[in-house]
């Protein structure tokens, strides 16, 4: 925020002699360590899913070169294993996951693609770039594709024998991204079930492959989507009446934990609630159609702020307190390319010049909090001053 106005100058002259009580130096530090705190808090947690489809985005060298000197975020999850995308994050220490796509899955069964993909996507670049985790799939049993969906848990159980043949499995863990289509009982929370079927066949498996790896289960849940004209304050996290868990006797203020908290029954019903959920997908569009609602900036950026705030805060949600939620905000660009309603091609957070499309308190240079602290601390000092020059007389 700027300032533009001047004090007097017999204001200005009061104010340094009250200003040598309270020393500058001491304000700066306590505005550096407020600012510092506020981005540790966050980084480290958040990220963005990176998606290309778009005809009108910057290079890749620029974006990994902006990510890492502009903003906190410092994980990046690419919806491919783009050679000019992970050649562009070398040596910048982000975190990247990669991800075969849908189709490859049936030929990643056998051992020797498995390895070959291996050797062409992910090898060449491990020794510069921080490559985390490979995603088989996306979305996978939503698709309702037999085929795919019969190859998950066998891709990603070849693809790890093939990491763990290039030593490479104590850094790499393998995941499989899950839309909150798996669930077949959603509310209230702690009543959440998978699919019938779904749930022994793929689901169980899966897990089992995720505990034995100590890789998380990924899923991608979307208030927005969940909500309407009545539940827009809810998915928003603004204030409200929220919603009652007859079952728990426990109180949801926010749609997003209430989704978490199904996926983490349906986990629990099949005994497996040891393992870690992160968050792959989520976000708001800035823009839609006239049908939806809160498709507008002011929401978008309500909800990605307020995400931020949540997920980090440690509070975790009333079914898994005091936990911090690794997530990825979707998306870092619009993409005008993207298929089906408005609101597809509008979930980014920055133009492509750069330019946020809304302020989330993501930029180094514009933290939020740190702005607002700034400005709470400016007049802190301002008022502290006229205190001491009305008690001098």
């Amino acid at each position: 925020m700027q300032y533009n106005s001047q004090p007097s100058p017999l204001l200005t002259t009061n104010m340094e002699k009250a200003l040598a009580t309270f020393s500058a130096s001491t304000a700066t530090a306590i505005l550096l360590l407020a600012s510092t705190l506020y981005i540790q808090g966050v980084e480290g947690s958040i990220g963005v899913n990176y998606g290309t489809l778009a005809n009108n985005l910057p290079p890749p060298a620029q974006v990994a070169h902006f990510l890492l000197e502009s903003t906190i975020i410092n994980r990046v999850r690419l919806f491919d294993a783009s050679t000019e995308i992970l050649r562009a994050f070398a040596h910048k220490g982000i975190e990247v996951t990669v991800t075969v796509t849908n189709d490859q899955i049936p030929h990643l069964t056998n051992i020797g693609f498995a390895q070959e993909w291996l050797k062409s996507n992910v090898q060449p670049h491990v020794r510069t770039t921080n490559i985390v985790r490979i995603l088989v799939g996306n979305e996978v049993i939503s698709t309702a594709n037999k085929l795919l969906i019969a190859s998950l848990v066998p891709a990603m159980q070849t693809l790890h024998t093939a990491l763990v043949g290039a030593s490479l499995d104590s850094r790499i863990k393998i995941s499989s991204p899950h839309s909150l289509g798996i669930l077949s009982s959603s509310s209230p929370p702690s009543g959440g079930k998978f699919r019938q079927g779904y749930d022994t066949h793929v689901l169980k498996p899966l897990l089992s492959f995720l505990r034995a790896t100590n890789s998380p289960f990924m899923i991608n849940p979307y208030p927005f989507f969940g909500s309407s004209p009545e539940t827009l304050d809810y998915a928003l996290f603004r204030p409200g009446s929220g919603v009652f868990d007859e079952n728990t006797k426990l109180s949801y203020t926010n749609m997003l934990d209430a989704q978490l908290d199904a996926v983490f029954s349906a986990m629990k019903l099949l005994g497996f609630s040891d393992i870690e959920i992160v968050i792959s997908e989520t976000g708001w569009p800035s823009l839609g159609d006239s049908s939806q609602v809160g498709v507008d900036a002011e929401s978008a950026a309500q909800y990605n702020r307020n995400l931020m705030q949540h997920v980090t805060s440690g509070a975790g949600t009333p079914l898994m307190p005091n936990r911090t939620f690794e997530t990825y905000i979707f998306a870092l660009f619009n993409e005008d390319l993207k298929p089906g309603p408005t609101c597809e091609r509008n979930f980014g957070l920055f133009l492509p010049d750069m330019t946020p499309m809304y302020d989330i308190g993501i930029l180094r240079s514009t933290v939020a909090a740190a702005s607002k602290f700034h400005h709470a601390t400016y007049i802190s000092v301002l008022t502290i001053g006229l205190l001491i020059i009305s008690n001098n007389g």
